[in-house]
């Protein structure tokens, strides 16, 4: 198939009740600044309906690339929408909305001079948990790779595929936190980083998934994957 500008990797889980708006929102976005695109969307194993939600925008748009798995977890999503991208140029975002497309053009336009470019979060408010895993880990990656962007884990990230090509086959492929190892590598190999503020709004409809419990147990396999591929580039 032929390669786009532009791919856009973003996994979903139980988002029925935003996935259209937040699909149609970005799409419109892009085709007013006529970026060459496909949208990479994945269903990892919702139980409310997303499939649908998902089939019926893919059949309107041939530009989304619509698929629905057994449920593997966020990150080995990431990683397979990773592998599957075709694009020049790689972006991530998540299905909840709470990043706006808005803010895209402006990182888009930067993209020429960098290889690695984030969009953080400006203005969430989070619980002192969320704290306290988001400063663990821009630690735990200041500490095995060095520093990059202070948004370590953010959901909003453009990568040039060249670069992210090379640096994939380090990761594994049911890394449970992806994005902060690729924060890290981008460090490691001195890639061109660019980071910006991008508002950050509360979610729409639904609730995360996530709760307290699920977040120590992704702090975990975060650190030890995290250190696995550190230490596997040291050899």
């Amino acid at each position: 198939m032929m390669p786009v500008a532009l791919s856009i990797v973003m996994p979903v889980y139980n988002e029925a009740e935003a996935l259209e708006s937040v699909v149609t929102e970005w799409v419109s976005m892009l085709e007013h600044e006529a970026i060459d695109y496909e949208m990479r969307i994945y269903d990892d194993g919702s139980r409310d309906g997303t499939a649908d939600v998902l089939r019926r925008l893919a059949t309107k748009n041939p530009r989304i690339v619509a698929t629905t798995q057994e449920n593997r977890g966020h990150g080995p999503t990431l990683m397979r929408g990773y592998t599957e991208a075709r694009g020049e140029w790689v972006f991530q975002t998540d299905s909840d909305g709470e990043m706006e497309g808005a803010s895209f053009p402006s990182l888009w336009s930067m993209r020429d001079r960098y290889d690695f470019l984030v969009g953080e979060r400006e203005g969430r408010l989070s619980p002192m948990h969320r704290k306290v895993l988001t400063g663990g880990s821009r630690a735990v990656v200041a500490l095995f790779f060095g520093r990059a962007v202070v948004d370590v884990n953010s959901p909003y990230r453009l990568m040039r595929g060249e670069w992210l090509r090379r640096v994939l086959p380090r990761i594994p492929i049911s890394a449970a936190v992806p994005n902060i190892i690729l924060t890290g590598l981008a460090a490691k190999t001195r890639a061109r980083v660019f980071a910006m503020p991008v508002a950050y709004r509360a979610r729409r409809t639904g609730a995360t998934s996530l709760n307290l419990r699920r977040i120590a147990r992704l702090a975990v396999r975060a650190v030890i994957d995290t250190a696995k591929v550190a230490f596997r580039g040291l050899r």
